[in-house]
């Protein structure tokens, strides 16, 4: 089971953004899928709507800290047993040992912020059995990344998923899944990960409680630059 995530957000220059995203797929993820324990690889592009973003900022309260990187563009997202795969060897080690090649691509990230997370609670929807190649994550990938406005709110937010959100998303029509994270490294503490088999029908079919419970939640969280991100997997291919 792969109850350890990295994932990856940034942006991309105009200049160069298509030779990096061929390399990227062509060379740098089937290599990557050759190291201990990395089960699954998924690129995601993320997409920008007016209307989504003036929801998500009335809506939601956002981090004013200028240190937190805010690339958006596209998430990338690696999925191993444990987040320990991650560790051992660890980004930085990675970093270090890269080529000049990876050096030269990797240096046109804008605004990267990463996080190493682990499972805390998932769901499989209608549609789990479609995940493929494997178990990768579904076409259609929803993240938000958060910490919480004050500790005792801790303990709730955790019930409130387990007991209201998560057993929501096992009716909707078009869920693949949905995880519930928890930080090994990385900004946020907290992450929620959805996966649907479009975004057509995740923007369809996905929806909020309008309990005093589910917003007292969602006012209780501090959000990271631009989550909850949405995006449709460009690799592997759909």
């Amino acid at each position: 089971m792969d109850r350890g995530i990295w994932a990856t957000w940034y942006d991309l220059p105009g200049e160069g953004k298509e030779e990096y995203i061929s390399w990227l797929h062509e060379v740098h993820l089937p290599e990557a899928l050759k190291r201990p324990g990395y089960l699954w690889a998924a690129h995601v592009a993320n997409i920008w709507d007016e209307e989504r973003e003036k929801n998500k900022g009335k809506n939601l309260t956002h981090t004013d800290d200028a240190s937190v990187p805010a690339g958006n563009d596209y998430l990338l997202l690696f999925g191993a047993a444990l987040p320990t795969t991650f560790l051992d060897p660890s980004p930085a080690q990675l970093t270090e040992k890269r080529t000049s090649e990876e050096r030269e691509m990797f240096g046109r990230r804008i605004g990267e912020r990463s996080c190493i997370f682990m499972e805390r609670d998932r769901i499989d929807g209608f549609e789990a059995n479609t995940r493929a190649p494997g178990i990768t994550p579904g076409p259609a990938i929803q993240i938000g990344t958060f910490n919480i406005n004050a500790l005792e709110n801790e303990d709730e937010l955790g019930s409130w998923y387990a007991q209201v959100r998560m057993p929501r998303l096992e009716e909707m029509e078009g869920c693949v899944g949905a995880r519930n994270l928890i930080s090994v490294s990385g900004w946020p503490k907290h992450g929620i990960m959805y996966e649907w088999v479009s975004l057509e029908s995740l923007t369809k079919n996905f929806t909020t409680e309008s309990v005093e419970r589910s917003r007292n939640a969602v006012k209780s969280l501090i959000h990271a630059p631009g989550s909850p991100t949405l995006g449709e997997r460009i690799w592997p291919p759909v």
